[in-house]
């Protein structure tokens, strides 16, 4: 029975806190504390004030702290498009993963496509989509970049995932075309719904940041020291020149290795695929690496953070992100997150290598999935790992080289 996916769904696996209890009376220290010598009443007393003052302090700054946070919620862009309705279908109680079966459906394989309305979901895994968004001059916004992040609680682990811009995909209502024109037509809850019923994983939330934004996120934290190649550099280098970015033609001078990047210098490695420059190689393969090893260099160097630097940070770029996380989401997140900061760094790209073929539609450069049900398969088992393995047992016509 495939159940309805709602707010109260994600289990990050960490428990609420409980109220601190008062410490039980001790009646014989009660009892006998007038025999003890003065002097020890007196330090004891003396140490029992001090005691209260620094508990006020701390109650004083904590309160701070507390008006501070949220203030810092009030601040981020908040989308109405949130609530996306999938359909989550794993059982915590039963310890398995049920992936809806229909024997008369697909030759007896797994229905893993979207004619059944089946998503798969596990509450300990929140999956986030984040968007590159590209406002053009004239007035189009496009996702320059699709990477979902996937909050593993029950692997203890973070999971990117890049989409393919060029990928030929099916957006509901408006027939076959390139994955990138989904947000064009119907923004991010176009966009995640194209995803959804495309590879049949459920999307739980979205952030959406512009060019514009994410220079400025990059400045205030202090940009970013990354590992680039001597073409790396020269393709920065140009882009800043040719856009009028930059007084010289070579404003890094650094030779290849790590790099002090700006927003603005960050943006362009971010955006490198090799086009249009003076004859650079590279492909929007290329660029998904580099965005994805962006966000892991960036996610590597949060982790010496402390909680009040990080939800100083939050504070400072919440206004430059659009997103539909709920504040009690955003807060669960912030309070755990120097926890999911030490999890697993693994990636994935879609469509996966050796599933796609390169094509032409309508005059538009395509990548085209070779196999949906085995891209569906191995797309499920990478975010849900032995969950969907289990589930699949017995009944998989597919079998994996």
């Amino acid at each position: 029975m495939v159940q309805k996916h709602n707010e109260n769904d994600f289990n990050d696996g960490f428990t609420q806190l409980g109220d601190y209890s008062t410490p039980s009376r001790n009646i014989k220290d009660e009892d006998t504390e007038e025999k003890k010598p003065k002097n020890k009443k007196r330090t004891k007393l003396i140490i029992r004030n001090v005691f209260l003052i620094i508990l006020s302090v701390v109650m004083v700054v904590a309160g701070t702290g507390c008006i501070y946070y949220y203030h810092t919620l009030d601040s981020m862009n908040y989308s109405e498009n949130g609530g996306f309705e999938g359909a989550g279908n794993y059982d915590p109680a039963e310890k398995k993963f049920n992936v809806d079966y229909d024997p008369d459906f697909n030759d007896g394989t797994i229905n893993m496509s979207m004619e059944e309305g089946s998503l798969l979901n596990d509450p300990m895994v929140l999956n986030v989509l984040l968007f590159g968004e590209d406002k053009s001059s004239d007035g189009v916004s496009r996702s320059d970049s699709m990477i979902m992040l996937s909050i593993d609680n029950r692997h203890q682990k973070l999971k990117l995932t890049s989409f393919m811009r060029d990928m030929w995909v099916y957006i509901p209502e408006y027939g076959y075309s390139k994955l990138n024109h989904a947000y064009s037509y119907g923004g991010a809850k176009l966009s995640i719904t194209t995803i959804e019923q495309n590879f049949g994983i459920n999307i739980d939330r979205y952030a959406i940041v512009d060019f514009k934004s994410f220079q400025s996120i990059i400045d205030i934290l202090g940009g970013i020291d990354i590992e680039l190649s001597d073409e790396e550099i020269d393709y920065i280098n140009w882009q800043t020149w040719k856009n009028n970015q930059a007084d010289t033609r070579n404003e890094i001078q650094q030779p290849a290795g790590k790099v002090h990047l700006n927003g603005r210098q960050a943006l362009w490695y971010a955006r490198n695929r090799g086009d249009e420059t003076e004859g650079f190689s590279g492909s929007d393969f290329d660029r998904t690496d580099r965005q994805r090893k962006l966000l892991r260099t960036l996610a590597s160097d949060m982790r010496s953070a402390t909680l009040p630097q990080i939800i100083s940070i939050v504070d400072k770029i919440g206004p430059l992100i659009t997103t539909n996380l709920k504040k009690s989401e955003i807060t669960t997140l912030v309070a755990n997150s120097l926890t999911y900061l030490q999890y697993d760094m693994v990636e994935y790209r879609l469509p996966s290598d050796g599933n796609y073929y390169p094509e032409w539609h309508y005059g538009m450069a395509t990548l085209d999935i070779i196999d949906w049900q085995k891209e569906r398969i191995d797309f499920a088992t990478y975010i849900y790992e032995e969950l969907v393995t289990d589930a699949l047992d017995g009944y998989m016509t597919y079998e994996a080289p």
